[in-house]
């Protein structure tokens, strides 16, 4: 199944979609609340979908299936094309356990939403020196270092606490599609990633979950990226390091996943840091975002007033 967050005649609510047209689910609250209480809404809902009376998708503005998610985690190279491009800039083989950021609640952003780059982003020079030669190369002949990630996510639906690695992928309630966009000079000029990874409007995502039971294996899924219509990025799930399983056991060990959180599951090779020039995003090119048996969201990249 399907389910959007979408705004009609001023209302914002949960749908199914359906073919070319979205059905109101009756489910008072937000995605949370729905993917909370599924179990009791699954068997109404499966009917609804099947009984087909619905507006056209294209009547109504899809917005992120979830505004507002508890948590929002980032995983830390985890494609093998990935690891292997950033050994251009000095970095070192595959990690040998799962590595996370954490991204705020205000990068959330719809799929089909402008992406701004935000003013003031220039790292000031002191900061800049810290750099390695190599990357210091890269954002000196760049004014801009906003850059795209095509990835997986993972929603929590059951979650949990030290849940296993057998167990995992029955704690996710669905994915979608996903842009962890990313101002790199913030990202390298601190220790911490989760500031450059955190910029308003920075994590696009939609268009809609598609339950995992649909999805079936989240580790054979085609994803591919395009900007302003060039093929940037173009892989398989296969490629992780760290599978979605893998990923959620490790988080589950120190937190409690709950439902509506996201885990954006890492990127592959093609980030626009990795060519020589860069090739970071400027202000009207558009990005798309497409892995096969879930959909796409494409963004235009806007200047911040």
């Amino acid at each position: 199944m399907k389910l959007c967050t979408y705004t009609a005649n001023g209302q914002t609510r949960t749908g199914i979609v359906v073919g070319d047209t979205v059905i109101d689910t009756g489910v008072p609250g937000t995605m949370i609340d729905l993917i909370r209480d599924w179990d009791s809404l699954k068997a109404g809902l499966e009917a609804k979908a099947t009984a087909g009376e619905g507006m056209a998708l294209s009547s109504v503005k899809l917005e992120a299936p979830i505004q507002r998610p508890g948590k929002i985690f980032g995983a830390t190279l985890n494609y093998h094309s990935h690891v292997e491009e950033g050994k251009k800039f000095g970095g070192g083989d595959a990690p040998s356990r799962p590595g996370f950021f954490t991204k705020a609640q205000t990068s959330i952003n719809g799929p089909y939403d402008p992406i701004i780059i935000t003013k003031g982003t220039k790292v000031p020079e002191d900061h800049v020196g810290h750099f390695p030669d190599k990357i210091k190369a890269i954002f000196a002949i760049s004014e801009s270092s906003t850059d795209y990630e095509i990835e997986l996510v993972a929603v929590i639906g059951r979650g949990g606490k030290h849940i296993s690695q057998g167990d995992a992928l029955g704690a996710v309630f669905g994915y979608c599609v996903g842009n962890e966009v990313t101002e790199r000079t913030w990202q390298i000029a601190s220790p911490q990633w989760s500031l450059g990874k955190s910029f308003d409007t920075h994590a696009p995502i939609g268009p809609w979950i598609v339950t995992a039971d649909e999805v079936g294996d989240p580790q054979a899924l085609v994803m591919r990226c395009y900007v302003n219509g060039e093929l940037r990025q173009d892989n398989n799930t296969s490629d992780m390091v760290f599978p979605v399983d893998s990923q959620i056991e490790h988080l589950s060990v120190g937190m409690t996943l709950e439902p509506g959180d996201l885990i954006f599951t890492g990127t592959p090779a093609g980030v626009g840091v990795a060519n020589m020039p860069p090739k970071f995003l400027n202000p009207g090119d558009v990005v798309r975002c497409e892995i096969d048996g879930i959909g796409h969201i494409e963004g235009t990249m806007v200047a911040e007033a």
